[in-house]
């Protein structure tokens, strides 16, 4: 099975299910590609050459309702289980930048300008009272990629999650704002898959949510703390010890850390849904929640999970 992410503290149950083999013991042979941006991401799912992802829940809609960064067809896409479910991406800013008024005329860095958190940043600078005229995107390609152009100063700020906000603030870059005061629900990344090929891999695809799931009832666990950081260590190199725990504390907070079993944020993929029907390009009228997820297999594997 070929699994597409991008970098960051939210694989840390996939890195965990690798280390121990959970994968393995489910049956399941993974192998993890990272991506350098959404449309390689979601062109990779297009053409078969990725069997899953973990991605933002905008994409799936986005890329399902032909409103994506590229001209590609997905239309049997589906998210099948939440990851950081409510974690808010900041608005972080160059040390220059302290309020929403010192970013007009100036460039913010996205992964692309149509899909993904670009419209959670569009919705939190229109609420500030900027119009798209008054700033510009820029793609900038996934996160690693935004945070080193940010270091450089190409940037005056972009959307950023945990360990990377925090590491740009300790750095003196300013957090300016969180998307919590835009959003009271979000569903950030979930699992996508086609259904195409969930349906001709369903055992597969079982297997693969149980060993997650067993990753993050690993990760709960408060005797494996010291474990779970050393994992993250080793995945994301050149972070403190203080900054692991840090994202721990954020990713793995018991109300809005991932869902332990992990459930989809039904309302936060209605804010989803909302946003993208508000500023989504070219406009139409999008489906309700079950149009863009499958709760079925996620159902299934948790019922043969407690066998």
């Amino acid at each position: 099975m070929r699994l597409i992410v991008f970098p960051g503290g939210f694989n840390w149950p996939v890195w965990v299910a690798q280390e121990q083999d959970l994968f393995v013991r489910r049956g399941v042979d993974v192998d993890v590609v990272p991506t350098p941006g959404s449309v390689h991401q979601w062109r990779s799912l297009a053409h078969g050459e990725a069997d899953a992802a973990i991605t933002l829940m905008d994409n799936v809609i986005a890329y399902r309702e032909g409103q994506g960064e590229a001209p590609l067809d997905v239309p049997d896409a589906v998210a099948v289980m939440g990851f950081d479910t409510r974690v808010m991406p900041s608005l972080v800013t160059s040390p220059s930048i302290t309020t929403y008024d010192d970013l007009r005329g100036e460039t913010l860095a996205v992964d692309a300008v149509k899909t993904g958190n670009a419209l959670v940043l569009m919705g939190m600078l229109d609420r500030a009272g900027l119009a798209p005229g008054d700033y510009a995107f820029a793609r900038a390609g996934g996160v690693a990629q935004r945070f080193d152009a940010m270091l450089r100063g190409e940037y005056a700020g972009g959307l950023f999650n945990s360990p990377f906000d925090g590491m740009l603030r300790d750095r003196g870059f300013n957090v300016l704002d969180s998307a919590g005061s835009l959003l009271d629900r979000f569903q950030a990344h979930v699992v996508a898959v086609r259904r195409e090929w969930a349906a001709a891999r369903r055992a597969q695809l079982g297997g693969f949510i149980r060993a997650l799931l067993d990753a993050l009832a690993w990760l709960y666990e408060p005797g494996n703390r010291s474990a779970a950081y050393a994992v993250y260590a080793r995945r994301m190199p050149g972070t403190s010890e203080g900054e692991a725990e840090a994202a721990y504390a954020l990713l793995f907070d018991p109300h809005t850390g991932f869902p332990r079993n992990g459930e989809l944020d039904l309302d936060g993929v209605r804010e989803v849904i909302a946003l993208r029907a508000r500023y989504g390009e070219p406009a139409k009228v999008l489906g309700g929640v079950d149009v863009y997820c499958d709760r079925r297999i996620l159902t299934e594997a948790l019922a043969r999970r407690q066998r």
